[in-house]
């Protein structure tokens, strides 16, 4: 199975209060689970400069838990 390496990034979350934090998460078929992989920002340019090249944004949807800012894949 192939899984893809998505980035999630946060503002304020519980663990990382006052900051910005991008974590990987891998999806595929029938499973969702976040990796240990990730970075911790004061502001959300340094957060996305510590992301791998070559991805694409997602905005965040209105659905999404409050602290989402937008994904990257």
């Amino acid at each position: 199975m192939t899984e893809l390496s998505m980035w999630v990034v946060t503002q304020n979350p519980s663990d990382f209060p006052g900051k910005f934090v991008a974590r990987e998460w891998l999806i595929g078929a029938g499973c969702q689970a976040v990796t240990l992989n990730h970075h911790v920002a004061d502001t959300l340019e340094a957060v996305r400069a510590m992301l791998p090249a070559g991805l694409v944004v997602l905005p965040r949807d209105p659905s999404d838990d409050a602290v989402i800012v937008e994904s990257w894949i």
